[in-house]
């Protein structure tokens, strides 16, 4: 057991670089990792998934928040979208099918790709106006890119459009029980247009709220196996910590390089699943 332990410990370290770095969470990598290497039972694995989502939003979220790329107002502002969506998804349980939502979010998550493809070769968002909406809540900031050597500015457009895709990922998060972590960094780089940088450090603060919400009803339902959580949490937290120094050491265009593929990813299972493909 001491070695699965350390095993489990080591991937998680893998994931909470990977999450912290592109603003999704550790989840992606814990859950595939637990169930297909170490054969956890789907429940305890999303569990220990949970966990380590707030693990990763505290890893890097304090160096984020520290070095002030995180944008916190609008972390917050898309805090209530989350938060009214999961309220409709509750409420929509019962009247609309799961598979429909996986199958168009899928898409706009494979949408979403593409568009981060097509300004892969943009270091920064170029002549961003300035939304009246964001004027007025004083979203627009700025902060020092280690990776340019310089003080980047920036504004904050399409207000609404990112508050709509945050209030749909609210639904698919609550009706269907997902990390909402790939939404959110879209809704700010692909609608918004943040800074890459900014949407990742800013996903990985707003995680930790939406996780932590959610770990009591997991804890309560006996889903999380302090065995399996505890190798999951510290390893994480290390590489949340760790991945949080790496990514201010790339470029913007080295990290899409890394999210469009995992997006991708992320779309093609949402909508195989939504279409019965796979289970």
């Amino acid at each position: 057991m001491a070695i699965t332990a350390l095993e489990i410990l080591l991937i998680s370290v893998v994931a909470g670089i990977t999450g912290s770095i592109l603003g999704l969470g550790g989840g992606i990598v814990v859950t595939p990792a637990l169930t297909l290497l170490f054969g956890v039972d789907i429940k305890h694995a999303i569990g220990a998934s949970i966990i380590s989502v707030i693990a990763t939003s505290s890893g890097a979220a304090i160096a984020y928040i520290r070095d002030r790329i995180t944008n916190i107002r609008v972390g917050m502002f898309l805090e209530i979208a989350t938060t009214m969506g999961a309220i409709a998804g509750a409420f929509l349980g019962g009247l609309m099918a799961p598979a429909v939502l996986y199958v168009i979010f899928g898409l706009l998550l494979l949408y979403s790709a593409l568009a981060m493809l097509k300004k892969g070769k943009d270091e920064l968002p170029q002549n961003v106006p300035l939304h009246p909406t964001a004027e007025k809540l004083k979203l627009h900031g700025e902060y020092y890119d280690k990776a340019l050597g310089k003080t980047v500015q920036y504004n904050v457009d399409n207000v609404y459009g990112g508050f709509g895709v945050m209030c749909g990922a609210g639904v698919i998060s609550g009706l269907l029980g997902i990390g909402s972590g790939s939404f959110k960094v879209m809704a700010m780089d692909v609608f918004m247009k943040l800074p890459l940088k900014v949407s990742s450090a800013t996903s990985n603060f707003m995680m930790g709220v939406t996780g932590a919400a959610s770990a009591g009803v997991y804890f309560f339902r006996g889903e999380i196996d302090p065995g399996i959580a505890a190798p999951v949490a510290l390893g994480v937290l290390v590489g949340a910590t760790v991945g949080a120094r790496i990514m201010q050491r790339l470029k913007s265009k080295t990290i899409r390089k890394w999210f469009i593929p995992v997006l991708s990813y992320v779309a093609i299972q949402m909508i195989l699943q939504g279409l019965g493909v796979i289970g």
